[in-house]
């Protein structure tokens, strides 16, 4: 196993965040509720947010996911601060400017977009003036298969014309989502990973419609634009917005996956904490059957095991993220899977135990509880299924093996 210490500056960038998080990100979160009350139909970003990224960027944390930009970090240095984002998932992340599904596009145009295309889109994703949505899954396909995508992406001279619809776009309900990057089939006849390309589409080009809102277990996620059902009716754009070359959209699809797993974890471990912290909090104050929950033996094995878990878990992220910036996301491409299957399965079943501490009070609005629970069930859906990478990481075990 590789040095799994943070470098200097990515330890002082994490205290920073500490400090951050706990003095303003967490007492904002009841400004923000606030906020979104007073505005149910609104989708744009809200005022409080805007402040937080103010002081953010004051105090250097912002946009350090994206490993080789300037002021950014490893992703072992990455992963403490993104962790302790995950306390606030609301705000955190977007306070940093390394909320989704916008980290995954910027790395996308980091890649693999033109001088052209990075001027209009990534230097205003950078700074937080313009927000994007990524268009990749389809209500019609079980997109668990990326290779199943039906959105058609057709040359028509200088112009690229498309045609499907696509939803839980992350990000669409947004009126700041001025960039669409949608994923659709350009050439039917290749090989089944050849098919797909990405294109860069405009929010306000003619026929793109942002149909309706969807939610998580009720939850609509306004606070990051939500999640869309998108319809693209005979959309025409530049064929100079083809993103990385025709044909290469299956393999772009999974560069961007990759790291966005990562952050995934990340995030969920500080969700984890903020629960067993708030857990810790009621089992010492709440009293049952003439004692505090706190002296209960069950209480107690379950805090223990939910301990050794994320510690254990945590080990693997870091492992993971060291890998990845010595020998790249593709490297790294197992202990990603790795990650991507145990640790939202792990926060979920340790959110539920402290719902289940917290009695009804955990599954009401009172605390972030159910919101976590319902974050933490969602990631063994996003980004590919469990299933998915269950299958895939033991082929790649047995190939290994053999």
């Amino acid at each position: 196993m590789s040095d799994l210490t943070p470098s200097p500056r990515g330890a002082a960038l994490a205290e920073v965040m500490r400090d951050f998080l706990h003095r303003s990100v967490i007492p904002a979160e009841p400004v923000l509720a606030e906020q979104l009350a007073a505005a149910p139909g609104e989708w744009s970003t809200r005022p409080v947010v805007r402040e937080l990224q103010a002081e953010a960027r004051s105090l250097g944390l912002w946009n350090l996911f994206l490993p080789g930009h300037d002021g950014s970090l490893t992703n072992l240095d990455y992963a403490p601060i993104a962790e302790l984002s995950g306390w606030s998932p609301k705000l955190a992340p977007i306070a940093m400017n390394c909320a989704a599904p916008d980290t995954g596009n910027m790395e996308l145009l980091h890649h693999f977009g033109t001088p052209e295309q990075q001027q209009r889109w990534l230097e205003p994703l950078l700074e937080a003036r313009i927000r994007s949505s990524f268009c990749m899954t389809e209500p019609d396909v079980a997109s668990s298969d990326a290779t199943n995508i039906r959105t058609a992406i057709e040359r028509d001279g200088d112009d690229l014309v498309v045609t499907g619809r696509k939803w839980w776009s992350t990000g669409a309900m947004n009126p700041d989502a001025a960039l669409f990057i949608v994923m659709g089939v350009t050439d039917p006849d290749a090989a089944p990973h050849r098919r797909q390309s990405m294109v860069l589409v405009p929010r306000e080009t003619p026929g793109v419609t942002v149909i309706r809102p969807l939610t998580v277990f009720g939850y609509d996620d306004r606070d990051h634009g939500g999640h869309a059902e998108v319809d693209f009716d005979n959309v025409r754009v530049p064929a100079a917005n083809l993103l990385g070359g025709a044909g290469g959209g299956f393999a772009i699809a999974q560069a961007r996956l990759g790291p966005g797993r990562i952050h995934h974890c990340m995030r969920s471990l500080g969700m984890a904490e903020r629960a067993l912290e708030l857990a810790r909090e009621r089992a010492q104050q709440r009293v049952a059957f003439g004692r505090p929950l706190a002296e209960h033996g069950v209480v107690r094995q379950r805090f223990a095991a939910a301990r050794v878990e994320l510690s254990s878990l945590r080990l693997l992220v870091l492992q993971t993220a060291a890998l990845m910036d010595t020998v790249g996301n593709r490297g790294a491409r197992t202990e990603i899977q790795a990650i991507k299957i145990a640790v939202p399965a792990a926060v979920q079943r340790i959110v539920d135990d402290c719902i289940q501490l917290f009695g009804a009070a955990g599954v009401g609005g009172d605390t972030p509880l159910a919101e976590f629970f319902a974050g933490a069930r969602a990631l063994r859906l996003a980004d590919g299924p469990d299933e998915v990478h269950l299958e895939s990481l033991g082929r790649a075990m047995l190939r290994t093996a053999d």
